[in-house]
């Protein structure tokens, strides 16, 4: 195949150049992606998309659309699949984005509230209608209608912890619930602790904190420094279905394991949470999703909906993406008539400004075999895809 040929000369001549991938982070004791030369690996999409300041969130909409985040210049970015931009929306404080199935975005940003006299920045998840008259929908038509602000989506009173909280992803449920992930200091209310996963309905009102059950046990305070969190529920709308399931990843510098896939559990004597057991078979595959020190800040989660049931990670401290199969394998499986059953590691990344290079990779989205990766540091939204995925 021509295309694929061509792909493989490209990488084999990036690969003669010394500071290709940059230098190595410093943490011996944690993994970094194999950079071998693969003839099935991912390959950069020129030229990258740069007409950002600092992106670091990225989303597929429910409308076949791309949202990205502008921190630097505290914006949503509307974009079609060529990545051409439709528009744009000002939020302050922005800092990441989801579509529901209503086709709303859910963007978690900050509002400036006044208490005793003194203001103070709170975290704050935004409802935006892009819906406009005639059934059009579209970023130009975008107005926030509803604001959930900490603490008062479950308490009115205001305490001195309060400003230190600060909510981070969502995952969207099939019926537009959601999940999202919050940090604070460490403090403890009937709402939950601090670090926690909360689950709010879709009409956005709070309705508990995530409890995990985990040898016989349950714990309130299961998660520690969630970050990431993504469901089973992704586009393309036709097919969005799922359960209540979800992936999250952990910033928390104690973690061990940093992403894992939660089970919703339903028995005769209730529900419950329960973190998927995944196998670890050498036989199959070379790394894991659950291995040790696997990840350092891996602070972009992505799942994608077409059916290959991929996991992309990125961390924003080892500069890399990495994926894996929904059972925890990494890699992909190896096309009919392969040389090997194995799966094949095409996980990539080193610090630079390379076309395969990441500075800060925060947030990561897959839309039609393409990989998209808001790469923070550099200013820019880079795309990817699979080299057995071209025609």
């Amino acid at each position: 195949m021509k295309s694929r040929g061509l792909v493989i000369s490209l990488l084999v001549l990036l690969a003669g150049c010394d500071s290709f991938f940059g230098k190595k982070t410093e943490l011996d004791f944690i993994e970094t992606p194999d950079f071998q030369i693969r003839d099935i690996a991912y390959v950069p999409i020129q030229p990258a998309l740069e007409d950002f300041v600092e992106p670091v969130d990225i989303t597929t909409g429910f409308d076949e659309l791309l949202y990205v985040v502008d921190a630097g210049t505290e914006e949503i970015v509307s974009l079609d699949e060529s990545g051409r931009e439709l528009g744009r929306f000002k939020l302050q404080g922005v800092k990441s984005i989801v579509q529901d199935r209503r086709f709303d975005l859910l963007a978690i940003g900050t509002k400036t509230i006044t208490v005793s006299g003194q203001d103070f920045d709170q975290t704050c998840i935004y409802r935006i209608d892009i819906h406009g008259p005639g059934n059009q929908l579209g970023i130009r038509f975008a107005r926030v209608t509803n604001e959930i602000v900490h603490p008062f989506y479950f308490k009115s009173t205001f305490s001195g912890s309060d400003p230190q909280v600060e909510f981070h992803r969502i995952g969207i449920l099939e019926d537009n619930s959601y999940y999202v992930t919050r940090n604070g200091i460490g403090g403890n209310t009937f709402d939950g602790p601090d670090d926690a996963i909360l689950l709010f309905n879709n009409k956005d009102e709070f309705v508990t904190p995530v409890a995990v059950s985990s040898g016989g046990s349950l714990y309130r305070d299961y998660f520690k420094k969630p970050y990431g969190v993504v469901t089973t529920v992704q586009p393309p709308q036709i097919q969005a279905r799922g359960n209540q399931d979800f992936i999250y990843s952990t910033i928390s510098p104690e973690g061990v394991i940093k992403v894992q896939y939660i089970e919703y559990i339903e028995t005769e004597f209730g529900a419950t949470y329960e973190p998927r057991i995944m196998t670890t078979n050498e036989d199959e595959a070379d790394a894991f999703l659950t291995l040790p020190y696997r990840f350092d800040e891996p602070k972009g989660l992505s799942l994608t909906g077409d059916g290959t049931n991929h996991i992309f990670v990125t961390d924003a401290v080892k500069d890399s993406i990495y994926l894996f199969s929904l059972n925890g394998f990494e890699g992909v499986k190896p096309p009919p008539g392969y040389s090997t059953n194995r799966y094949i590691n095409v996980s990539f990344g080193g610090t630079g400004n390379g076309p395969m290079q990441f500075r800060n990779p925060s947030g990561v989205a897959y839309k039609n075999r393409i990989v998209y990766v808001a790469d923070a540091g550099n200013g820019r939204v880079v795309r990817f895809k699979l080299t057995s995925d071209f025609d």
